[in-house]
């Protein structure tokens, strides 16, 4: 007997983040979760963690020794195990020749919600495991369409979607990170600016780790009728993690830092948003809600937030800005 869609409860449905029989993830506090960084040794100081977290995000070296720590010691074993699978791997195939290819993080997100913080303090901590591997962090903002594709598409307020992307450069640079190629180049982005810079590239040369941080990593696309193979970002990630928040915080997060910048950044005069620092306080206040609401939050709902599911982890943070609970995907 076949079961109808409309004869499932939404309760039926596995995936409740929350627990349950059904759950797909383990669903730790912040101090369970601390306990999990056994021996790792805290090598970040105070003002290493100052210098990596990003404008009004507080996280400091006790949130470091809360979550961080034990995240990357669960990293740390998930690249050894790929290691040691692709040993096994290499003898199995009798590839003598075959070296292994880059393990990729992604980390996915709401604008506002602290992803940059958590690649740059993960990518530090990973780097200074007592093996040293080499790790790399790329952001997808070089792979932004230039401001003058979008004004020419009158797609400026879409900036941050999935088709203000150049969805083929992106799956070209990651199939050759994950082709074990050298010297990777990956467009560059001014936030100065809000434009990719012109001619400007990183290259990434076959790190151990690269770390892909952007906030639609994670998204997926229709399949196609034919069967016909077509990547998505996160099929080149052996790793994924969401960074998640309560939407009214995400709000204040965002409002709260464009008000920042407005004092700091804004004030150059060759800022794209310079325009701001010049008005008043209430009439920027607006400006930013609008933004928030008209761009960033339809982003959310539409995009980011239904791609929480697919992550392998996911941080969920409080209103101080520092993480609750932390869900692990299960094996």
């Amino acid at each position: 007997m076949s079961i109808a869609a409309k004869d499932i409860e939404p309760g039926d449905v596995p995936g409740n983040l929350t627990g349950g029989e059904f759950s797909p993830y383990h669903v730790f506090s912040a101090d369970e979760w601390s306990r999990f960084r056994a021996d790792t040794p805290l090598t970040l100081t105070a003002e290493e963690v100052k210098r990596l977290r990003s404008l009004n995000d507080p996280v400091d070296l006790g949130e470091v020794r809360r979550i961080y720590l034990s995240l990357s010691r669960l990293l740390s074993a998930h690249v050894e195990a790929s290691q040691i699978l692709f040993q096994q791997r290499k003898r199995f195939l009798s590839m003598s020749d075959e070296t292994k290819t880059p393990y990729v993080i992604g980390i996915a997100g709401s604008v506002a919600v602290g992803k940059s913080t958590t690649a740059r303090i993960l990518a530090e901590l990973l780097a200074r495991w007592p093996s040293s591997p080499k790790v790399d962090l790329i952001t997808t903002d070089g792979f932004l369409y230039p401001n003058a594709i979008l004004q020419r598409e009158n797609m400026m307020d879409r900036k941050g979607f999935p088709e203000s992307y150049d969805i083929g450069a992106l799956l070209r640079f990651l199939s050759a990170i994950k082709a074990g190629r050298p010297n990777v180049k990956a467009p560059t982005y001014s936030h100065l600016t809000y434009d990719v810079i012109p001619d400007q590239f990183q290259v990434i040369d076959r790190p151990d780790i690269l770390i892909f941080e952007g906030i639609n990593v994670l998204q997926s696309r229709d399949l196609p009728a034919d069967g016909k193979i077509v990547p998505m970002v996160s099929d080149f990630f052996d790793f994924s993690i969401y960074i998640d928040a309560e939407e009214s915080l995400i709000h204040n997060w965002y409002v709260s830092r464009f008000m920042r910048l407005r004092e700091t950044a804004f004030q150059n005069p060759q800022s794209f948003f310079h325009r701001y620092s010049t008005i008043s306080e209430d009439a920027a206040r607006a400006i930013a809600e609008g933004l928030w609401h008209n761009i960033n939050l339809k982003n959310l709902h539409q995009n980011i937030q239904p791609t929480r599911p697919r992550a392998d982890l996911i941080l969920q943070k409080g209103p101080n800005h520092l993480t609750q609970t932390v869900a692990l995907r299960k094996l």
